[in-house]
């Protein structure tokens, strides 16, 4: 189909194309006329965020809970620097995204115009590709190639400068039909090869990682876990990737592992790794994986393949693709008599003992260990979980069981500010589930104008602010490096309930845990945005030490 029209309009019609049905910016005069052009598309909603780095989380959160490639545009300069940390984000966790950045005029670049950066090369390395439109005509080409590099091969952010002139100018634009097909299989051969690895194994274990839950194949994982009763651990911040309380479930990879899930992985023989990239809190600083284990490492990207481990087996395919061939293979012959009955079960004893939370009730302040117990007693299993970084994580990660797929979405890049803005964009996804974000002060205080776009926009998400007064984590590392010299880590914060009343949504103050459930299940059925502030001991700096306990260890290691 040949079609006369702008540049601008010619993005927006290949966004329509491209099945978008959601987009976050904030505005910018450098691409209004996109702006302008997405009016008369109404199949398209664009939701006007308040900072780029909350817009650019917005979308974020969207891909993850939709599968589908997000989409987020800012204006040049500020708006593109902003908006990176975002991206960021998205290129950490394999997440599918399309940045649309405006620029300053074609003839004036290079010349440090106004807000002009060099988007190439500053976004060269934390996103797949960067492109500047120059000629309008090439728009259909340009637009639709970002699009299939973001979800093709492993999924990544994709950047798109936009020059101001470019976009008003017309050209005839070309746009075709097509479907690409990008995901690889792999070969009989690979499959045989671990066939015969995991019959030998005695102590296997099976890594499920990002690539399990973009392609959403924890059914298929499960049946393969269950047909060779191996124990299944999720990377970090995967969670969901396979059932917390399935009896195969042995827990989750990350910061301050216990010792039963540190020796499990260090003790398997066979590890079966699934689309995960071996990051450095997942592998506990690279140190994690044996040089004796045998590794399968499966994951659609080649270049992720002996990138961090050399693997016994490399399999570059599709992690779907690859979990549904196994189990063709397996369910035909499979012998495997050497793994000791016990093995499993003994992996899932240590799991539930260590991840059972207690009905705790202080009076003094809230304990989060019991928040936890009263969020996995009172919360549906179809409830979605965002969350950033902080102190306060370290309950979530231990206690919280997730156990159905798609139901937690958070950075692995560690990134504040990120839980209440992705909520935003997983609430759009899925408006009929119920969606909470999980953050403590001083990230809420990094998006915490996204208030006023879930009021805006009427996105009924539930804010829970862990309030401590103070960036905890740093606080707990400044202690154990550092004790007592406190400097630069306490905070004062605004009445956070008393913020989302002002903004127009419902807040309530928690000051001890018996009037925590009442709040929850107030904000569960109320159809408005909605915070829960709870306060908690500044002193409980982690789940297992006190600030007082954190600054005996460092006194006795001088």
């Amino acid at each position: 189909m040949i079609e006369t029209m702008t540049a601008a309009k010619a993005i927006v019609e290949v966004m329509s194309r491209e099945g978008v049905e959601k987009a976050f910016c904030v505005p910018g005069e450098s691409y209004l006329s996109v702006m302008d052009a997405m009016y008369d598309y109404p199949e398209i909603s664009l939701i006007s965020g308040r900072q780029e780095g909350g817009v650019a989380f917005m979308a974020e959160g969207y891909a993850k809970a939709t599968g589908k490639v997000g989409v987020c545009l800012a204006t040049r300069g500020p708006g593109a620097t902003n908006l990176s940390i975002g991206l960021h984000t998205a290129y950490q966790d394999s997440t599918p995204l399309v940045a649309f950045i405006g620029q300053v005029e074609s003839n004036f670049i290079g010349r440090e115009g106004f807000q002009e950066v060099n988007l190439a090369e500053y976004f060269k390395h934390i996103v797949k590709w960067t492109a500047e439109l120059r000629e309008p005509s090439r728009v259909p080409e340009l637009v639709h190639r970002a699009f299939h590099i973001a979800r093709s091969g492993r999924p990544g952010p994709v950047v798109i400068s936009l020059p101001v002139d470019i976009l008003d100018q017309t050209a005839e634009m070309v746009f075709n039909s097509f479907s690409v097909k990008t995901k690889p299989r792999p070969s009989a051969e690979a499959i045989e090869e671990t066939k015969a690895l995991l019959e030998k194994a005695k102590r296997p274990v099976i890594l499920a990682g990002g690539g399990v839950t973009h392609t959403k194949c924890t059914p298929e994982l499960i049946k393969v876990a269950e047909t060779l009763k191996i124990p299944v651990v999720t990377a970090f911040r995967r969670f969901d990737a396979f059932p917390n309380n399935h009896s195969l479930y042995a827990g989750s990879l990350g910061f301050g592992i216990p010792k039963y899930l540190k020796d499990l992985i260090q003790n398997a023989d066979v590890i079966l790794a699934l689309g995960t990239r071996f990051s450095q809190v997942t592998t506990q600083d690279y140190t994690l994986i044996n040089r004796d284990t045998k590794l399968i490492h499966v994951d659609i990207s080649e270049g992720e393949l002996n990138k961090v481990y050399q693997p016994a087996l490399g399999i570059v395919s599709d992690v779907k693709s690859f979990l549904d061939d196994l189990l063709s293979a397996v369910k035909n012959h499979f012998e495997s008599g050497l793994i000791d009955q016990n093995y499993a079960a003994n992996a899932r004893r240590c799991y539930v003992d260590f991840s059972t939370p207690k009905p705790i009730n202080r009076e003094d302040f809230v304990d989060l260990e019991g928040v936890m117990n009263d969020l996995r007693n009172e919360l549906a299993e179809d409830t979605i979980l965002t969350s950033d970084a902080g102190n306060f994580f370290g309950w979530v990660s231990r206690y919280f069981s997730f156990n159905k797929e798609g139901t937690y979405i958070g950075p692995t890049s560690g990134a504040m500010g990120y839980g209440l803005p992705a909520a935003i964009g997983a609430k759009l996804a899925h408006p009929d589930r119920p969606v909470i974000a999980i953050s403590g002060d001083g990230g809420t205080m990094m998006t915490v104008q996204e208030l006023e776009t879930c009021v805006q926009y009427n996105i009924p998400v539930i804010l829970i602010v862990v309030n401590n007064n103070m960036y905890g984590t740093i606080r707990m590392h400044q202690e154990g490096r550092y004790p007592k010299r406190v400097i630069g880590t306490n905070l004062t914060n605004p009445d956070f309930a008393e913020l989302m009343r002002v903004m127009g949504g419902q807040g309530v103050t928690v000051e001890r845990n018996k009037d925590f459930v009442p709040a929850l299940q107030r904000a569960l059925s109320a159809n408005s945005p909605f915070l829960i502030e709870v306060l908690t001991d500044p002193q409980q700096i982690s789940v297992t030490k006190t600030i007082e306990e954190l600054r005996g260890l460092s006194a006795n290691l001088l």
